[in-house]
């Protein structure tokens, strides 16, 4: 196997601000560009591998952190303004316009973790993707986390996470062990989305969002697990509705597809699904076929 060696880079947002990234280019010819969109509160750094098994697969891959976060975190999270809307909005739609310079003609792909896998169709130029992963991919409303997990969900993502941001100015997500520090907009966004996520957006966006969800084409298909306490079917199904355009699919994976007793809403991106799940996920992406269709739910 070709080790490829990643470039740093820095993509250029609408509004003036550069996000830290780094490009893995394919060896040799490549059949399109792969951008991975991080889970809320999770470092790009966490999925350069699989952006290398990518480009042992014929093709290049492009990993950033949003704003705020990892290699894209300011001096100060406090008074930064930013938004979890920014990062679809911005980050996301940024990240694209790199893809398509970086790679002109090329399929343009995204493979989209937790909220990695919403964002695109904040984008406004989300209609230039080709096909999409989603990996428990969901927004957060509060009421379809898995029923056995709820309460405890809601008292620390939804009342302990804006108290202690209303406290620090920022979410201190690293001194309590519970992912990265988080911008005070994105987790108030987070901790008060509602069933429509429109709503979280000024009124006079709201037609705009739903307009840019709806240029979406691409293919997609949403992955989940039975023990993802966040991605549950209501949450896959909440938000692919939105994708209004899109031809969908989605299919509920289970540990034991895989020979573990858990995995849970971070574990596919681990290493240890190399030869198991990553493999699989490149059908997906080369040609379209869905690999579990044995797992296939109704969306």
């Amino acid at each position: 196997m070709t080790i490829t060696r990643a470039r740093p880079v820095q993509i250029a947002c609408e509004d003036g601000l550069c996000l830290s990234g780094h490009l893995w280019p394919a060896p040799g010819e490549s059949t399109g560009l792969v951008i991975i969109n991080p889970a809320t509160g999770v470092r790009a750094d966490y999925y350069h591998r699989y952006a290398q098994f990518l480009t042992a697969h014929r093709f290049s891959a492009l990993t950033y952190d949003y704003r705020g976060i990892g290699a894209s975190r300011p001096a100060s999270l406090r008074g930064c303004g930013y938004k979890w809307r920014d990062w679809g909005m911005l980050d996301f739609a940024a990240a694209l316009g790199f893809a398509q310079a970086a790679a002109p003609g090329s399929p343009l792909l995204c493979v989209g973790h937790s909220i990695g896998g919403y964002l695109p169709g904040l984008a406004a130029n989300a209609a230039a993707l080709t096909r999409l992963l989603t990996v428990g991919a969901q927004y957060a409303f509060w009421p379809d986390y898995a029923a056995q997990k709820r309460l405890g969900l809601l008292a620390k993502w939804h009342l302990a996470m804006p108290a202690l941001t209303a406290l620090y100015g920022y979410f201190p997500g690293k001194k309590l062990g519970w992912l990265e520090d988080l911008p005070k907009g994105v987790a108030y966004e987070w901790s008060f989305r509602g069933a429509l996520m429109e709503r979280t957006h000024p009124p006079h966006e709201r037609p705009e969002i739903l307009r840019r969800f709806s240029t979406v084409t691409a293919p997609i298909l949403a992955v989940t697990l039975s023990d993802d306490e966040f991605a549950t079917l209501p949450a896959i199904r909440r938000t692919l509705a939105y994708y209004t355009s899109a031809r969908k699919q989605a299919v509920m994976l289970h540990p034991a597809d895989f020979g573990h007793e858990k995995i849970g809403h971070f574990g596919l991106f681990h290493a240890r699904h190399k030869d198991d799940f990553w493999a699989q996920s490149v059908k997906w992406l080369q040609g379209g076929a869905n690999p579990w269709p044995h797992r296939a739910l109704g969306v």
